[in-house]
C-alpha cells in the first residue's frame, strides 16, 4: 500500500499545480471584457448591413452575408464570454453589463436561446430572397436585442 502512497500523492500535486497554473494562463478580465465588446460591435455593423437593406434598396447578397454572419456568432458559444470576474471592468470601455446577467443565469439563459433562435431564422429567411419576409424576422431578432439589453445592460 505505500508503494502506491507517493506516487498517489505525486500525481495529485502535479493535478493541482496543473490546473492552477492553467487557471493563471487563461486570458485576464479584461481580454474578455474586450472579445465581448468586439463580438457585439460586429453585430451591430452586421445589423445595420440589413436594416439599411429593409429600409433602402434591398441587396439580397448583403443581407445574406450580414444575416449569415450574426447567425455565426449567435452560435459560436457566446455565453463563454461572460465567466465569473467580468461583472465589471475595462476592455476597450468600461463593461456595461449588469450584475444580474451573472446572477440570473436562468433568465440569461432564455435570452440567449431566443436570440440563437431569432438569429438562426434570420439565416434561413435570408436564404429565400424575400424582403418583407427578412423584414419581419428582422424585427424578431431586434426584439431578442432590446429584451437582453433591457434585463441585462446598463444604460
Amino acid at each position: 500500500m505505500k508503494k502506491f502512497v507517493k506516487p498517489l500523492i505525486a500525481a495529485l500535486v502535479l493535478t493541482a499545480t496543473s490546473a492552477a497554473m492553467a487557471q493563471q494562463a487563461g486570458p485576464k478580465p479584461e481580454q474578455i471584457i474586450k472579445w465581448r465588446q468586439s463580438v457585439y460591435q460586429v453585430l451591430a455593423w452586421n445589423n445595420g448591413r440589413i436594416k439599411n437593406n429593409v429600409e433602402g434598396t434591398y441587396n439580397e447578397d448583403e443581407v445574406i452575408r450580414a444575416a449569415n454572419a450574426i447567425a455565426a456568432l449567435a452560435n459560436s458559444g457566446l455565453g463563454a464570454l461572460y465567466p465569473a470576474g467580468t461583472e465589471t471592468g475595462k476592455g476597450w470601455r468600461e463593461t456595461t453589463v449588469k450584475p444580474e446577467l451573472f446572477t440570473d443565469t436562468a433568465k440569461a439563459g432564455e435570452a440567449a436561446k431566443k436570440f440563437n433562435v431569432e438569429a438562426n431564422e434570420l439565416a434561413k429567411v435570408a436564404a429565400t430572397g424575400d424582403a418583407a419576409a427578412v423584414k419581419v424576422q428582422f424585427g424578431k431578432l431586434g426584439q431578442t436585442c432590446k429584451g437582453c439589453h433591457d434585463d441585462f445592460r446598463n444604460k
